[in-house]
């Protein structure tokens, strides 16, 4: 059985990726999955058909699909190197690794902010299509943007979706009177946390250069956006301000 090590987005990560390694029990090929550093996954776990946006922004699979994870540690990075995507080597200190390294610490936080008792039932919904669409962007940043159609790769309707999203919560909050302090609620303290590991992602992106799919960038700016709004819409009202100059 083929197995699958690491837990990071975008390590050889990209289901649509050509063929690399062999099975060897069986000599059938494998290929890397999103979301795993290490080893790869079946060639039949193909990456399905985009699932259907339902209420609150939650996905509906439309097939089902599995992973086998036989083995978590594979000992391939043991000299400080690692894979991309494209199975090329890279110390692990490489602008890609910092960069899918950094969506794989936000999914995390998101993650906890998503397991608060506290957190709007609207914005439990969005969050967890948030961490899927983080996966895709793991997987992109993992594989140098080229010409190769067939990688997975970010799409702009998937930024247009954060946009629309910040513009339906926004409308339903008071204008700002001053900067947002963080804190508040535990939801919305989360969701600043969130938000600035958010901003470090896309800064980290940045660093990866021209070669970068810009609708990374373009999607975790918008994202930092959309934490920031769902932070004041978790406190309803009662946000703590920022008043320049209090305690001098």
């Amino acid at each position: 059985m083929a197995s699958v090590g690491g837990r990071s987005p975008g390590s050889r990560a990209d289901p649509l990726a050509p063929s690399r390694t062999a099975r060897r029990s069986s000599g059938s090929e494998t290929r890397g999955f999103p979301g795993h550093s290490g080893g790869s996954a079946p060639e039949s776990h193909r990456l399905p058909e985009p699932p259907t946006l339902i209420s609150g922004g939650c996905y509906r699979p439309e097939q089902a699909m599995t992973v086998n994870l036989t083995r978590i540690y594979t000992r391939l990075g043991d000299d400080g190197e690692t894979h991309l995507g494209d199975m090329s080597r890279v110390p692990k200190t490489h602008p890609r690794i910092e960069a899918y390294g950094t969506v794989d610490e936000l999914n995390a936080q998101l993650g906890a902010a998503v397991a608060l008792p506290d957190l709007p039932k609207r914005t439990t919904g969005y969050l967890r299509r948030i961490q899927n669409d983080l996966f895709d962007v793991g997987a992109d940043l993992s594989v140098p943007h080229g010409g190769d159609r067939s990688r997975l790769r970010l799409a702009a309707e998937q930024t247009a979706w954060l946009e629309a999203a910040c513009d339906e919560v926004n409308a339903e909050l008071e204008p700002l009177k001053s900067f947002v302090l963080p804190g508040g609620r535990p939801a919305a303290a989360q969701l600043h946390v969130c938000r600035t590991v958010c901003r470090r992602a896309e800064r980290r992106t940045i660093d990866c250069g021209d070669e970068v799919n810009r609708e990374c960038v373009r999607y975790l700016n918008r994202l930092s956006d959309l934490l920031f709004i769902l932070a004041r819409d978790a406190n309803e009202g009662d946000e703590p301000l920022w008043e320049p100059g209090r305690y001098r």
